[in-house]
């Protein structure tokens, strides 16, 4: 009755709307209504869960740390239900909780507190160590940091659950990174003690001598007969109690403070080391609340786990919810409809080139039987999503925006194709941020006349900036203050105003949709243009031959700004295509976008993270002498695109060739 009383005013107004041309955005306040009464929800339950934990005895579990309360808090609410899949092994809250208690037991013992009854055992452990000429125990302060270098498995999640209730902090080191990337990740967090998968020790033999060197504790996790000067992890987590340790050894003294770092991809330069706080952590447990996800829901989980995506939002955002995660160690785009059909699952958290890679996989039969209802992830590109819709529906696919040392994100609760998010009113009440004027050439955002920033136009880009304060703040990166230079601009809109500069350009439409551009280091300027690669790498993915492009701009000498190169890859048994390209090109591509050139690769180098690496191609540049892979150029004369000839880079040099 109350709904009907409330839909005939807006029907007698529709008219009205209509011809003020409000509706565009009005059609969508049911939408911007219920998100933003969830969203309000899910933060009064945090706060009302963050309140009990600081009333709570702080020797009781359900003090301390967030991390700590809530899986205790689950351990006695849900103790039964399934948290963790991992291939056959299956593990309960319960056992959870038991198994991160004992690892903390662990660390405490490092700490050389020895408290609960343990009077004497740390004393009698070293000598014992000292007596089979075993390595000492370290001692780690309070608050220390620990490096954990594992991939994706149960072992990792106890571990870090364990560090956080011992009140140390955690490191999550990128696998793949050794040599000088591995070390600058370690000493700009200030580690203590680093723990090895045993998988990893052959390829990180050369590093030993220079991780000694640093003073860190090497732990392994699992057995390791063959290397001296480590201790076996998981020996002695295996040796203690499970019983709950006290709140008050992981309660933060602000809620401000660091208790994790998680490293940047490093595509333009080494890693940085992004503080997360203890406040981020709590407030990524309502991320799948967020989501419309439930306690009763599957959530498939592939991602690295030294990932933002991967730890905070899907394990952490699992705890906030209650639900079962799968965890799968790698990604298997032939596994994974099997996987989802033999565990039930749900939910699945992607990444936009996992949903590629599932898209370009033969038929399988798995793929029509499944009960996943909702995607939920980032970097989802419009032609990939149409095709995996169309393909494994019917399911909604929940886009995200954010960034792991940002304080702003989007959620696309609409569901509508290609968008990141919606700028209305209601969201940008609870969850602020603007669209600023960006001078690509400069580098720096456009300000008037009184020095402040400006506001983009609908269907204008601009870049994404968010107010800093106390909800919302900025901590910056481990190291150096001048690495988060650039973070921060001041003097937006107001003086003495702060914002967190994400980097990151965005559309916003007439009906306040929100579409991701480009990044800005991304975007070059090319015949007084600004060209976005990623707007240009969604014209060459619509062509069937292609299977991987990765779109940046290189310097030509005697020429302005940077030309558009195109690195592709083909689909198995496909051939270059190039009259079809041009064609294809030149239609949906303004002149001053199409790119000049063209190079063909068997594989395009990413992150682990599926970042695509520009910077090192860029620097590689197009010279045929140098670079072994086939190469294209665009002549503008011709109207076609041509290899790239000795005699035709070398007119290109002298200004004979026209691009």
């Amino acid at each position: 009755m109350v709904g009907l009383l409330l839909l005939l005013p807006l029907l007698l107004l529709l008219p009205l709307l209509l011809k003020l041309d409000l509706w565009p955005q009005l059609r969508w306040l049911p939408a911007d209504l219920a998100f933003a009464v969830r969203a309000l929800r899910c933060k009064r339950a945090l706060r009302a869960r963050a309140r009990a934990a600081a009333s709570a005895d702080p020797q009781s579990p359900d003090s301390g740390c967030s991390l700590a309360w809530r899986l205790a808090q689950l351990a006695r609410q849900r103790s039964a239900h399934t948290f963790l899949i991992h291939g056959a092994r299956r593990f309960s809250y319960a056992e959870a909780e038991r198994a991160s208690n004992r690892a903390a037991r662990a660390f405490l013992r490092a700490r050389d507190w020895t408290g609960g009854g343990e009077e004497g055992m740390l004393a009698e452990r070293r000598e014992d160590a000292a007596a089979s000429g075993g390595p000492a125990a370290p001692t780690l302060a309070p608050g220390a940091t620990v490096a954990l270098l594992l991939p994706a498995s149960p072992e990792f999640l106890w571990l870090w659950f364990g560090l956080a209730k011992a009140g140390l902090c955690t490191a999550f080191v990128p696998t793949a990174l050794r040599r000088e990337p591995l070390l600058h990740c370690l000493r700009s967090c200030g580690a203590r003690a680093l723990v090895l998968a045993p998988e990893l020790l052959e390829s990180l033999e050369p590093d030993l001598p220079a991780l000694r060197a640093m003073g860190l504790h090497l732990w392994t996790a699992g057995p390791v007969t063959h290397l001296a000067g480590t201790s076996d992890l998981l020996a002695e987590v295996a040796a203690q109690v499970d019983e709950p340790v006290p709140g008050y050894l992981s309660a933060p003294q602000n809620i401000m403070d660091t208790c994790l770092y998680i490293f940047t991809s490093g595509t333009t330069g080494l890693p940085k080391a992004a503080r997360i706080s203890h406040l981020k952590v709590l407030q990524c447990q309502g991320f799948y609340q967020l989501c419309g996800v439930h306690q009763e829901d599957v959530i498939y989980l592939t991602l690295p786990l030294y990932h933002m995506s991967g730890s905070l939002l899907g394990i952490v955002g699992c705890l906030g919810i209650g639900a079962t995660v799968v965890l799968k160690s790698k990604f298997s785009a032939s596994q994974f409809w099997e996987d989802c059909q033999k565990h039930r699952v749900t939910v699945f958290q992607y990444i936009g080139e996992l949903c590629r890679y599932l898209v370009n996989q033969p038929p399988n039969k798995a793929e029509h039987d499944h009960k996943v209802r909702l995607a939920v992830g980032s970097g989802l590109r419009s032609d990939t999503w149409e095709r995996f819709v169309r393909r494994f529906g019917p399911l909604q696919v929940l886009e995200t925006y954010g960034l792991t040392e940002g304080n702003v994100a989007t959620f696309n609760y609409t569901g509508q194709q290609g968008a990141v998010g919606r700028a209305s009113w209601l969201y940008k009440h609870i969850f602020p941020f603007s669209l600023i004027r960006y001078d690509v050439m400069t580098g720096e955002p456009i300000r008037n006349a009184q020095g402040c920033c400006v506001a983009t136009s609908p269907g204008e880009p601009g870049l994404l900036v968010a107010p800093v304060s106390q909800q919302s703040p900025f901590l910056g990166y481990a190291g150096a203050p001048e690495l988060a230079q650039g973070k921060l601009l001041k003097d937006v809109f107001w003086p003495g105003d702060i914002f967190f500069n994400t980097g990151d350009l965005l559309v916003c439409d007439e009906q306040g949709f929100l579409r991701f551009h480009d990044r800005t280091g991304d975007t070059f300027r090319w015949k007084g243009e600004n060209v976005a690669t990623t707007e240009v790498a969604e014209v060459f993915e619509a062509l069937d031959f292609l299977q991987e492009v990765n779109i940046y701009g290189v310097t030509v000498p005697g020429q302005e700004g940077r030309a558009g190169m195109a690195a592709l890859v083909l689909r198995p048994l496909q051939a270059l295509d190039l009259a079809q390209l041009y064609v294809h090109v030149s239609e949906n591509l303004p002149p001053y976008a199409q790119p000049r050139f063209l190079r063909l690769k068997e594989s395009l180098a990413t992150t682990e993270t599926f970042k695509q690496q520009k910077v090192r191609m860029a620097n590689e540049g197009f010279d045929p002498s140098v670079l072994s892979d086939p190469l294209y150029v665009l002549d503008q004369d011709v109207g076609a695109y041509l290899p790239l000839t000795p005699a035709r880079y070398s007119a290109l040099l002298t200004g004979d060739l026209r691009i």
